[in-house]
């Protein structure tokens, strides 16, 4: 296998650094340190081939535009976060790095752009985290709070901590001015479970543009208070896709005790479905997010049997979606673990989206290509 510098790299595509970057985040180009100089990367030679290759021929805009909605280059303008040579930054830091000790109270304050510590509000100490009440809880706030637009920045960070905290409340009660990560664990009755919750918030909390996050942009982008955009983010989020993977992941568990990973893993190809456990389109080397929660706990053992076969048979790593799978498991937090912690910790990220979109002054309105019947032709007298 051949791997050319960054500056061979560079000429073969003809293009900047950043796209270089861009296109290893997506998993275009594979990418390794370079041994003469950790600090610098080597670059796959037929995956840079390759895309050179389809940059020398000229494309329409309308295909350019649909190959970027599916895994392709950026499409909007972001300073949030982003993933580059397999590790994902919150506003340039790195998240595995700033996971090791913050919580999602801090994560909020770097992701919304210098916003205080935040403090949240508090239900009753005994009630139980609930997707449901969440989702009523933020539509009953969409009736009433105002539009975004025309508001300073200032007051929306003032609103988005009100907004966490109407989340907080359905997804993690308890005593007010506890860390979100104590009050989920001490909601679940799991104290040992605590840092491990802290860990997972923090490395959930947002991933550059998933569907998830663009759809509570486009809301934003239409001027809807702060409250519509995390209910639209929380409702993509639900599809099994996205935050619902770990469903997938259960399924397979489910098999694997009933058959052995193997053939569990067999059955489910040779049906045509993917293996939601396994593999990231921009992390070709392996999600860092799960290899970041792995480490902290000690895996049960048909989770540790699926990941070995499952790695050696499809070539792809575990994902965030098998770790959360695996956490809920290993600590045995209630089955819907995963999309609580998932919805709790994303919240922050939409929020910090929606405020930047909002600053941006546009509006997310992109054309269809249009693939229906012709088009009646109209005689005008």
């Amino acid at each position: 296998m051949s791997w050319l510098t960054a500056e061979e790299a560079l000429q073969a595509l003809k293009t900047k650094p950043q796209t270089l970057y861009a296109n290893v985040s997506r998993g275009r180009i594979r990418a390794k340190p370079d041994p003469a100089d950790p600090r610098r990367s080597l670059y796959q030679a037929a995956d840079v081939q390759r895309l050179a290759e389809r940059h020398a021929g000229r494309r329409k805009a309308e295909t350019v535009a649909a190959e970027t909605i599916r895994w392709g280059d950026p499409v909007l303008t972001s300073a949030v976060s982003t993933i580059i040579d397999g590790r994902l930054f919150y506003r340039g830091r790195d998240a595995v790095d700033f996971a090791d000790t913050a919580t999602l109270e801090q994560t909020a304050a770097l992701l919304w752009n210098g916003a205080e510590a935040l403090s949240s509000g508090t239900t009753g100490e005994n009630a139980s985290p609930s997707l449901q009440a969440a989702f009523l809880a933020l539509a009953g706030r969409v009736t009433t709070d105002l539009p975004s637009l025309g508001r300073s920045q200032a007051a929306l960070r003032r609103e988005a901590h009100g907004v966490l905290s109407t989340v907080s409340d359905a997804l993690a009660p308890g005593l007010p001015d506890r860390p979100l990560h104590l009050r989920l664990a001490e909601s679940w009755q799991r104290p040992q479970a605590a840092d491990c919750l802290r860990r997972a918030l923090v490395l959930l909390a947002d991933h550059e543009l998933n569907a998830s996050t663009f759809a509570a942009r486009v809301t934003a982008s239409a001027g809807a208070a702060l409250s519509a955009t995390v209910l639209s983010g929380l409702a993509t989020l639900t599809g099994p896709l996205h935050g619902a993977a770990w469903q997938g992941v259960d399924a397979l568990i489910e098999a694997t005790i009933a058959v052995g990973a193997e053939q569990a893993i067999r059955r489910t190809l040779a049906q045509g479905n993917s293996l939601a456990a396994f593999g990231h389109p921009l992390y070709p080397d392996g999600d860092i997010r799960a290899s970041a929660l792995l480490a902290h706990f000690p895996l049960p053992s048909k989770f540790a049997e699926l990941q070995e076969a499952g790695e050696a048979m499809i070539g792809e790593k575990v994902n965030v979606d098998f770790a959360l799978a695996a956490m809920t498991a290993a600590f045995d937090l209630p089955r819907e673990a995963p999309i609580v912690i998932f919805s709790l910790a994303r919240s922050v990220g939409w929020l910090a989206h929606a405020m930047e979109q909002i600053e941006s002054g546009q509006l997310i309105r992109p054309r269809a290509r249009y693939a229906g019947p012709a088009p009646e032709t109209v005689t005008r007298r």
